[in-house]
């Protein structure tokens, strides 16, 4: 394992304060660099995390995945009326027409994809009416006591508040990249598969797309353009990014992950950082 020097040596001449990463493969990690017990705050790559607890409950039977959408709307009116034929399969793909920020209609189910936070927070619902558990805890009992994941919490919304660390998110790459069972291999196959495929959309940060590809939970690389992973990584890579400067990718066919964390938040800077540090990756070890 190399740590400080390699592929990952650039994170020192990030415009940051602090910053953390490091590559895993399916023997385990390949280099390191920063702090990895330092704790950092998330933002939208608390998503994946939500999701996979989503997809415990899933396989728990506690919800099902063409299940109908169920809560309301921040007018008061009933989601299913609202979104007739939205489902939780739609509202972990970003399809199921809500709006961005609020608990309202913004497209019909299936026809956009439209990056909604608010659709999470409806999953973190459907899943606390489920369970009969908070959030919080079914997270922390499905997801980061099984993975091992001590130091991850979730301070408040599915979507974009939670907290953790690189050596915490070494453990969910590495759930990924191999069959520890977290997940069957039917689900995890799931998770990364196109779901709805051709949809149009908004890539945040990135603009439109005409094919905006999203599994459940997790982006889909494929043949866009722009994007924050690198031109070398397949067009099967999954992962996502968060506004606070964090982000993730897995790589399938290079059979490699790499995780970075950073407290400064997404712009200009790690427009271009991201893409640099993932070809030195895939250079040192696709």
């Amino acid at each position: 394992m190399s740590s400080a020097g390699g592929p990952l040596a650039q994170l020192a001449s990030w415009p940051v304060e602090h910053a953390a990463a490091a590559v895993v493969g399916p023997s385990g990690v390949l280099a390191t660099a920063g702090d990895l017990e330092r704790q950092f705050k998330l933002a939208s790559v608390t998503k994946p995390l939500a999701a996979l607890a989503l997809l415990v409950a899933v396989e728990e039977e506690a919800i099902d995945l063409d299940a109908p959408i169920v809560g309301r709307t921040d007018d008061g009116a009933d989601l299913g009326t609202e979104l007739p034929g939205a489902t939780v399969r739609h509202l972990l793909a970003h399809a199921s027409g809500l709006s961005p920020e609020r608990r309202r209609r913004a497209a019909e189910p299936g026809s956009r994809r439209i990056y909604s936070n608010a659709g999470f927070d409806v999953l973190g619902d459907m899943l606390v009416t489920a369970t009969d558990m908070s959030f919080e805890n079914y997270l922390q009992e499905a997801v980061f006591v099984p993975l091992g994941m001590r130091s991850s919490r979730l301070e408040g919304s599915p979507a974009k508040d939670g907290v953790s660390t690189v050596t915490d998110l070494i453990a969910m790459l590495t759930e990924l990249l191999s069959t520890s069972g977290l997940l069957s291999p039917g689900t995890r196959q799931e998770l990364r598969s196109v779901q709805y495929p051709g949809l149009r959309g908004v890539l945040p940060g990135y603009g439109g797309q005409d094919s905006n590809d999203w599994g459940l939970g997790f982006e889909i690389r494929d043949h866009k353009v722009p994007h924050w992973t690198s031109v070398q990584n397949s067009a099967a890579t999954y992962g996502h990014f968060g506004r606070s400067g964090t982000m993730f990718w897995v790589d399938p066919e290079a059979g490699l992950a790499l995780v970075a964390l950073a407290d400064r938040d997404f712009d200009e800077w790690s427009i271009s950082a991201w893409p640099a540090l993932s070809d030195a990756v895939l250079d040192a070890f696709g």
